[in-house]
């Protein structure tokens, strides 16, 4: 282990020890910094004015007992404004060059976040933390090699001259990227003109061509999302023969890379390499044979790991990035949103569908509002809450028990956001909490009186998949759609298939999926025909390519993608229904 690796965990000791004081020493800095502002003159009116001589404890006091709970839409006219070029303090006194998109995948439309040096740096602090616990374990080799499959996406500017990028864009062209890599003495495969094109299949080409050319320096394989791993990898069963082809004469094909500076860096690091050709042949011909079973450790031969993020709606790619990556570790990266940076992962061993991301105290100041889930026992829709959890008085970090659940709310150096993530508390690593991702708080599948949420989806899906394998098949992906034109209204589920099944296993699918949501309206509701049966369409291959491609076009990257587990965006079901080729209908009930 590194001077620096150490020098980091000591830090981290020291603020979880201490995480109650070091929320509130947060806290005093987040104000501190901001004195003054719009937002916070708003609620805190001329008592701002005194943070110098009050204590921690008056300050937390003084902050939560007035400033209210926001969500993103309660500040988003203050960002509104910012974009529009007013520069006056609204929000922080820290000057905001740049806003963040979001995924823009979980509320159906990007929101604008802003974007400091801050942020950069917590991004950085993050980075080097969690490496330091993974090289405990997994020890890589000074001046290897990291197939990063990153992506930065078109930035534009805003009518008062911000540009305007997805947080992972400002990272990527940041100082503290570069920093990163040579503090961990690992390298990317690909230059930066490769991670900025902005047009991700081009550069899923030459990440997977250098990637190949780099094949024995390989440390591990990485990117934000699993995802975008799954669809690299997919992308190279269609295209390893060109790479090869590539790889042998030196050479960039013409018409998978176009874009000139891209093609001009890449070139410089190619040369004729005749027998690593011939190599990454027989590898791939073996490989198609098994289906690309454990292609991660066949191609990069030492690689480690595999490292992504993994939770929430990334669990249904982890049957296939486990295909592809054999007995290599699959370890779970941080937990965060666009807003902030929220949890470290300390025991890369862990299990993705069991990891904890442990709260770092220093990056916002953070409240957990108590969750309780609402009684399952409606009859009618008037019965039905608009809440799905009634919540208690939020709690700082020191008061959290283990084994409750709450819903996460930041306050950071640009504003206050309750992010709607659902957590559980697994533990305490000294003073800060450990926290499972549970989901996310919005309910996605509503008809009449049931609430489904992500994971109960998830989980359904999973039940109908466990048939489709019998077939030899498997998902690509998939959404959902809660039809409330028709009378009695559905559940819609679209599949995207590979392989080939037969009609009456589908059906099965279908009847399986309709029974397996627990949800005690749902099961009511079928019971009395009040909600009709679930429906499963089967879209025709490269279906949900073409979704990712809409999404690209309106400005989101490859690195943040997430398909939306439930949609009720018209462009997406018009492709979705454009694209249907079976229709099947449960039997249960």
């Amino acid at each position: 282990m590194t001077g620096y690796e150490e020098d980091i965990m000591e830090w981290f000791d020291g603020i979880a020890a201490n995480a109650g004081q070091t929320q509130r020493e947060t806290l005093r800095r987040i104000l501190e910094t901001n004195h003054g502002v719009e937002y916070l003159k708003r609620w805190i009116g001329d008592q701002g004015d005194e943070l110098q001589n009050m204590d921690s404890e008056a300050i937390e006091s003084l902050f939560t007992s007035l400033v209210p709970l926001s969500s993103h839409a309660d500040v988003e006219p203050y960002i509104q404004r910012i974009a529009d070029g007013d520069s006056s303090p609204i929000l922080t006194q820290q000057p905001i060059t740049m806003l963040s998109l979001s995924s823009g995948t979980t509320e159906g439309r990007p929101k604008y976040v802003p974007f400091t040096r801050h942020s950069s740096r917590t991004t950085l602090d993050i980075f080097k933390l969690a490496a330091a616990y993974r090289s405990r374990i997994y020890p890589i080799r000074a001046g290897g090699r990291i197939l990063e499959f990153i992506y930065s996406s078109k930035q534009f500017k805003t009518k008062g001259g911000l540009s305007v990028g997805t947080a992972t864009t400002h990272y990527f062209a940041s100082e503290e990227f570069k920093s990163k890599q040579k503090s961990t003495k690992s390298f990317t495969c690909s230059p930066p003109e490769v991670v900025s094109s902005g047009d991700y299949k081009q550069t899923t080409y030459c990440h997977l061509l250098l990637g190949l050319i780099h094949s024995e320096q390989v440390e591990f394989v990485t990117s934000t999302f699993a995802y975008s791993i799954v669809h690299a990898l997919s992308a190279l069963e269609d295209l390893w023969e060109e790479l090869c082809e590539d790889i042998r004469e030196g050479k960039l094909s013409p018409t998978r890379v176009t874009e000139a500076s891209m093609r001009k860096a890449v070139l410089e690091e190619l040369k004729p390499n005749p027998s690593l050709a011939s190599r990454m042949e027989e590898r791939c011909e073996e490989l198609k044979r098994s289906n690309w079973l454990a292609t991660v450790p066949k191609l990069w031969p030492n690689a480690k790991y595999v490292y992504s993020i993994l939770t929430g709606s990334m669990q249904a790619y982890l049957k296939k990035l486990r295909h592809y990556s054999g007995e290599l570790p699959l370890v779970s990266a941080d937990y965060g949103s666009t807003e902030s940076w929220i949890g470290v992962n300390l025991d890369p061993t862990s299990p993705p569908e069991e990891v904890t991301f442990t709260v770092i105290p220093t990056f916002s100041y953070f409240e957990f509002i108590p969750l309780k889930k609402t009684s399952t026992t409606f009859t009618t829709v008037e019965q039905l809450v608009a809440h799905d959890f009634i919540e208690a008085e939020p709690l700082p970090i020191s008061r959290v028990k283990v084994g409750e659940q709450y819903e996460v709310v930041l306050t950071t150096f640009t504003g206050q956001y309750r992010l709607g993530d659902v957590v559980e508390v697994a533990g305490f690593y000294k003073g800060t909490p450990q926290l499972n991702f549970i989901c996310r708080r919005k309910l996605i599948l509503a008809v009449n009186i049931d609430k489904s949420t992500e994971k109960d989806l998830q989980l359904v899906v999973e039940k109908g998949s466990q048939v489709l394998s019998r077939s030899k098949a498997e998902l690509v992906d998939f959404t959902s759609h809660a039809n409330v034109v028709e009378h009695p209204g559905h559940y819609i589920i679209y599949w995207e298939i590979k392989g080939e099944v037969e009609e009456s296993v589908l059906g099965e699918c279908c009847r399986e999926m309709d029974l397996s949501f627990l949800d005690h309206g749902y099961v009511l509701s079928r019971k009395c025909n009040s909600i009709g049966p679930l429906e499963l369409r089967v879209v025709d291959r490269g279906t949900f390519k073409k979704i990712l491609d809409y999404y690209i076009a309106n400005g989101a990257a490859m690195s943040q993608y997430k398909m939306p587990r439930c949609t009720t965006n018209q462009v997406l079901l018009r492709i979705l229904d454009a694209c249907t080729i079976k229709r099947f209908l449960s039997t249960a009930y």
